[in-house]
């Protein structure tokens, strides 16, 4: 193949080599994904009913919700479906439309999580200030400028990366399409360019993962101010799990488009992007939601309701 203008689809990389693994990744996908869209689907469905949940702490949730049922929607369909066909063709077009959809969910998570750790920041340390800093308005602004920033930035890369020629075949090392294995298959210098806005995204994430760090630090060291042993040890046990989730997040995600070619091979390839594209989005409901008791309270009062009404 000498260039882009003759592809017209990709290969993705085939999950198993028998039947029956094939299947079993089949079923394993679908009960990530079911257990993924049941668990959003309940944030998105409560705190949009529950009026006493409108608060920005949930309203930010509520948006990162939707980012977890993107990024899983994007990825784990197609994935599915080419281990129950026995297939592993993606039309060009498609492969461009999943590059920038997960481009845009994960850009918007990863802003959401920044946001996210800003709002517990002030409710900790800075909590007579709540009201002034986190405001409708403002809450409104930041999760616009989220989703927004996360559109021009997937705009970008997607553009820019499916304007290189490819001249390298058109088998992907990965489930779905990502901007580092498209890059293998070009031989154009040009590839220089989105590797330069590959690592100006990294500097700005680096920039937002240090703000995570000193904000729970800050957090911390309030949290040890906490007189009750109880009011500790509630704190600490909604704080950590947010941090090693937004960590596994960010760290698989440089992983996978940092990496140096050296070290890359398809299994590790395929185990750092299950990680950041498809378990993080599943867990995000459990460890930022459902351990909160006002939510599983308004969770379990919209399911009796909905029961009691049929």
């Amino acid at each position: 193949m000498s260039n882009s203008s003759s592809i017209s689809h990709f290969l993705l990389l085939p999950l198993a080599n028998t039947r029956q693994l094939q299947l079993l990744h089949f079923c394993l996908f679908l009960g990530i994904s079911l257990a993924a869209l049941l668990g959003n689907g309940l944030i998105i469905s409560t705190v949009a009913c529950g009026h006493h949940l409108h608060t920005p702490m949930f309203f930010f949730l509520l948006n990162l919700a939707l980012t977890d049922l993107g990024c899983i929607c994007t990825t784990v369909p197609k994935a599915m479906h080419n281990s129950l066909w026995d297939t592993r063709n993606i039309s060009y077009a498609g492969c461009a439309a999943q590059v920038f959809f997960v481009m845009f969910f994960i850009s918007a998570q990863f802003s959401l999580l920044t946001i996210m750790c800003y709002d517990r920041y002030v409710s900790i340390c800075k909590p007579l200030h709540y009201g002034t800093f986190l405001g409708s308005r403002a809450c409104a602004h930041m999760a616009s400028a989220a989703w927004v920033s996360a559109f021009l930035n997937a705009l970008l890369h997607t553009a820019n990366t499916f304007s290189l020629p490819l001249c390298k075949g058109n088998a992907l090392g990965q489930f779905f399409c990502e901007i580092p294995q498209i890059l293998k298959l070009s031989c154009s210098k040009f590839q220089l360019s989105e590797l330069g806005l590959l690592s100006v995204s990294a500097c700005l994430t680096c920039g937002c993962f240090v703000f995570i760090i000193f904000s729970y630090v800050q957090i911390f060291r309030a949290v040890l101010r906490i007189p009750s042993e109880q009011g500790r040890h509630k704190a600490f046990s909604t704080c950590l799990p947010h941090l090693a989730v937004v960590s596994l997040f960010i760290c698989t995600g440089f992983f996978a488009y940092l990496k140096s070619p050296s070290i890359s091979s398809p299994s590790v390839d395929l185990v750092v992007s299950v990680l950041y594209s498809v378990v993080s989005p599943a867990l995000n409901p459990l460890i930022y939601s459902l351990r909160n008791q006002e939510l599983q309270a308004a969770v379990w009062t919209l399911m009796t309701g909905c029961f009691q009404e049929h």
